[in-house]
Formats: structure tokens, C-alpha cells, sequence
């Protein structure tokens, strides 16, 4: 079996955030898959997906920390004029990533205990953020 889908997750304020039941409560058909695959897939350049903590918000928070010193909107960016903000993200969702392959079994995700979906916020104001969601696997008959 084979499903794609295309949904939104909400705005979200610029920094990480865990959405993984927001991406698990919109993947229609989730509940099918005996054994298979999700790819999930963010159609934004300065928005990204990774996998990391799920319980304790501060790895969130630090991250964020990381990446404002790592990667700062105050540098002499060529390309300027969407924002100080627009070319520092376009930079961290290189760094992390558009995509995620995640394993499925018996209908759910199979994700280590500490592990959950983040999103990416890289704008101050990114609006909402379209992700393409391929599901693949066997079903039971």
C-alpha cells in the first residue's frame, strides 16, 4: 500500500517544537500499516524536521540558544530584503534537514522513548508550514 498526503501544521513562533501528535492525528491511513514506512517531507526553506527529545522542553530551548549564536541574523547576508530573519533560516534548514523516514508497526510510529518529531521554526513568523507525508508498507488483509 501507498498513501500520500499533503497537511499543514499550524504557525508556530520561531524556535523547535514537538509535533509529533500533530503529525501523527493528520496521517489518514497511519492505522493500516502492519509494517512500512513514513517519510515526511517540509515544503519550506526556512522551516525544517528532525527527531530528538520528546519530554523535557529546555533541549528545545537550548538548541534554539545554539543555533541564534551558531547561525546570527546580524551577519552580512547578501540575501537580505525578506527579512533579517529569512536567510539564517534558510541556512539552519540546511543544517537540519527537510525530511524524516520514520519506521512503522502495527498501525504507529516506532519511535525510541525519548524520541519525537520537531518542527523547525526558522522565521520570527513562518505562518503555517505544508508537509508531504508518504506512507508505505503492508496492511493487513
Amino acid at each position: 500500500m501507498w498513501h500520500q498526503q499533503i497537511f499543514r501544521l499550524g504557525a508556530k513562533s520561531r524556535g523547535f517544537h514537538l509535533v509529533t501528535d500533530e503529525v501523527v492525528s493528520q496521517i489518514q491511513r497511519l492505522h493500516e500499516v502492519q509494517t512500512g514506512l513514513l517519510h515526511l517531507f517540509i515544503q519550506h526553506t526556512s522551516a525544517s524536521l528532525t527527531l530528538n527529545e520528546n519530554c523535557d522542553s529546555t533541549v528545545r530551548y537550548d538548541m534554539e540558544q545554539h543555533f541564534m549564536r551558531s547561525v546570527p541574523e546580524n551577519a552580512p547576508y547578501e540575501h537580505d530584503y525578506e527579512g533579517r530573519d529569512d536567510m539564517p533560516g534558510h541556512i539552519k534548514a540546511s543544517l537540519l534537514g527537510a525530511s524524516l523516514m520514520l519506521p512503522v508497526s502495527k498501525g504507529k510510529l516506532v519511535l525510541g522513548t525519548w524520541q519525537g518529531i520537531w518542527l523547525g521554526e526558522h522565521r520570527i513568523d513562518g505562518g503555517e508550514r505544508r508537509i508531504v507525508a508518504t506512507l508505505q508498507g503492508d496492511v493487513e488483509i
